[in-house]
């Protein structure tokens, strides 16, 4: 719809999602708020667990617990607003609130990218150098990796939320998904993106792909150890803490990598969308699944918990 203006400023933005099915838009508000409640439930026990149980006061736990403040932080950024639009007619959001979101998922889902790659260094060093490990990954180091992440992940945002919000549009204010994402923004602009894509795409490199390289490389080193462990309850330790985070990996780098590395029109709209939610939901609800129902620990600490609050009700 055109409105007469070249001015990529406006007051609001009308968020399109699932509008072309309406039969659809009851079924996922029931299925996204029920998903949502779970994924706050599920994300905020791992950090109280995390952080009240002495046992978990490690590197690996320091940086989950940074793992599930950014998916509560990663859901809360476009769900809610998904869920007011899908619950009336009304599928408006602010421009104020369309720069909020963009910034936030831009920067978050950078984060989560480098972080998932810290992670997998931490594994590296637990695996293959054990005798070394609390020397290397002291709390500094821990801190200063995590920082780094943050760092880098907000950067890209700085860079890349302005050169898309600036971005022509002769008047659309349409957008077609359910939140203000960097491909369904750079669609909407009425000049070439070339430029914008191009740096979307070096960007990619440095935060997606070079983290994955990363992890790959180091789970690559990480097998070699484990075929040397003789001890098959050491093997089976180490697969279960490994395991989990490749599990994670696998989810979120997967949608990330389809949806960011063509950020134009080449990806299809219906297939964007559908991804999106699912690494927007999906993946922060499964993410404490798949660390406690595989992890000893947690599940000790989970158990622990339980029965310390059973004995203070009993006083």
């Amino acid at each position: 719809m055109m409105e007469g203006t070249n001015d990529s400023f406006q007051n609001h933005f009308i968020l399109l999602g699932f509008s072309d099915r309406p039969h659809l838009e009851r079924t996922l508000f029931v299925v996204l708020l029920i998903a949502y409640l779970l994924t706050i439930i599920g994300n905020t026990t791992i950090i109280l667990v995390s952080h009240l149980d002495p046992h978990l006061h490690t590197p690996m736990y320091f940086f989950l617990t940074h793992l599930s403040f950014l998916d509560l932080s990663f859901t809360t950024s476009s769900i809610p607003q998904l869920l007011y639009n899908l619950n009336g007619r009304d599928k408006t959001i602010s421009y104020i609130g369309c720069v909020i979101q963009l910034f936030l998922f831009l920067g978050l889902g950078g984060v989560e990218c480098l972080l998932l790659a810290v992670m997998a260094y931490d594994r590296f060093v637990a695996v293959c150098k054990p005798l070394h490990y609390t020397i290397i990954m002291h709390p500094q180091l821990c801190f200063a990796l995590v920082s780094l992440a943050w760092g880098c992940g907000i950067a890209n945002s700085l860079i890349m939320s302005p050169m898309t919000l600036l971005l022509p549009r002769c008047g659309y204010h349409n957008v077609d998904h359910f939140l203000c994402e960097m491909p369904a923004l750079i669609r909407m602009a009425c000049v070439s993106t070339a430029v914008v894509e191009g740096i979307a795409f070096i960007l990619a490199i440095g935060i997606v792909l070079s983290p994955l390289a990363f992890i790959l490389i180091s789970y690559v080193y990480i097998v070699k150890a484990v075929l040397g462990i003789k001890s098959s309850s050491g093997r089976h330790k180490v697969f279960n803490t490994c395991g989990s985070h490749l599990t994670v990996v696998s989810l979120f780098y997967g949608n990330i990598i389809y949806m960011y590395m063509q950020p134009g029109t080449s990806a299809s709209k219906d297939q964007g969308k559908f991804l999106t939610l699912f690494y927007n939901i999906v993946t922060p609800l499964l993410n404490p699944l798949i660390y406690t129902l595989r992890n000893k620990e947690v599940k000790g600490a989970l158990r622990r918990m339980l029965l310390s609050n059973r004995e203070i009700s009993k006083e």
